[in-house]
């Protein structure tokens, strides 16, 4: 199921189901809502996204009300967060599944919104988009590119073929191999922490997109190698269809060399593994479908990403 594509003058509310709006610089807000009004959109901001507690969030209750006021709402066309955070796997026992099916909208955020995004496609099938938060649009680094993959995945209805950014220069081959399939994914941690929960979506036949942040430090790589080898060890893993890696801040100390060896022994060796494609916790940043259908062709000459359906 995938909602209808933004036009001119539609309605989009930015919720805030992870930490509150009130944390985003005056700066950012500023920059952000120039380029909303720049693109002729009409942006409206939930009523409680602005609350604030000690955990730099809001009430699971006023949370949840404004995520299914949205959805409610008929002239909201698409929902965006605000921003990231820590804990919004804590709303996915009181989301009304039913009500999200009946009035499909484009949902957007990345980092912990990944919680959101994958419990909505498993319970209900809507496509969900790991994407810019509202945020994402105060800040510097490369936003044409951030923008025009934000625009052309919303406005959009013919395939999307993706192509490295300035920043990241070109995408690595770790495996080669074609696959076509549903893309599941984001952030690893976050997704991690759908395992064993009825919100988590079956991963058989799937094609994963990972990234990660440095919250770890130096200890990075030993916690991705596990948070990965954990998501590989759910039954149906063996049948994943193929894997992409996101781009990592240098803090991380992802070369590579240690993504290889992370990878190695881990995943099948017929399926192909990109490392380096514009997704994660740095600019610039893609819009991707998950649940959405990718078609991949990585080998010696170069690598080909497709998004067949967004």
């Amino acid at each position: 199921m995938i909602a209808k594509k933004l036009k001119p003058g539609d309605e989009i509310r930015v919720v805030a189901p992870s930490r509150s709006q009130a944390v985003v610089w005056e700066r950012a807000h500023h920059h952000a809502m120039q380029f909303w009004q720049d693109s002729g959109f009409i942006l409206t901001f939930s009523k409680n996204c602005r609350e604030l507690d000690q955990y730099q969030s809001s009430s699971i209750a006023s949370r949840v009300e404004d995520l299914h006021e949205a959805f409610q709402d008929s002239n909201v066309k698409m929902i965006i967060t605000s921003i990231g955070g820590f804990n919004a796997n804590q709303l996915l026992p009181h989301l009304d599944y039913d009500l999200i099916a009946k009035n499909p909208k484009i949902f957007c955020g990345y980092s912990d919104i990944t919680v959101l995004q994958n419990a909505i496609y498993a319970k209900t099938g809507l496509v969900t988009y790991s994407g810019p938060h509202y945020s994402t649009f105060g800040f510097d680094g490369e936003q044409e590119y951030t923008r025009k993959a934000f625009l052309d995945c919303f406005t959009k209805e013919t395939a999307l073929n993706i192509q490295p950014s300035k920043t990241a220069g070109r995408y690595y081959v770790l495996q080669e191999g074609s696959c076509e399939g549903a893309v599941i994914g984001g952030n690893l941690c976050t997704v991690n922490l759908l395992q064993g929960t009825p919100y988590m979506p079956d991963i058989r036949d799937k094609v994963l997109f990972l990234e990660d942040d440095n919250i770890m430090g130096e200890y990075f790589a030993y916690e991705f190698d596990r948070n990965l080898q954990s998501l590989l060890q759910m039954e149906g893993a063996d049948s994943v269809k193929g894997i992409v890696f996101g781009r990592f801040d240098e803090s991380c100390g992802m070369t590579l060399n240690r993504i290889n060896d992370i990878v190695r022994d881990k995943v099948p060796s017929h399926i192909p593994v990109i490392f380096g494609v514009d997704f994660g916790h740095i600019f610039p940043i893609l819009t991707f479908p998950i649940g959405g259908t990718v078609k991949i062709d990585a080998n010696k000459n170069g690598v080909d990403i497709q998004f067949i359906s967004h």
